[in-house]
């Protein structure tokens, strides 16, 4: 355990932190399973905006690598277009 008291702020501190970033990622990967779900073209067209904004934000914000955030855009685009 911790002796210094800023060793005990930074450790609730990174809990914290832990926790916020977890709930942002996990509502990123429930927003993308609703977007793969989708059956109609109109509606996935519709929430990829959505999708995008999220991405870059939590990209933006280090919760999710960058490279990782393009790599789910570009799939999320390839999969809109072969929807019908």
């Amino acid at each position: 355990m911790a002796n210094h008291k800023s060793c005990l702020k930074r450790i609730r501190q990174s809990e914290k932190h832990r926790l916020h970033n977890r709930y942002y990622a996990r509502t990123m990967r429930h927003f993308l399973k609703k977007f793969r779900e989708t059956k109609s073209k109109a509606e996935a067209e519709e929430m990829f905006p959505t999708l995008q904004k999220m991405l870059d934000k939590l990209a933006k914000q280090n919760i999710i690598h960058w490279k990782k955030a393009a790599n789910l855009k570009s799939g999320a685009a390839k999969l809109m277009a072969k929807k019908d």
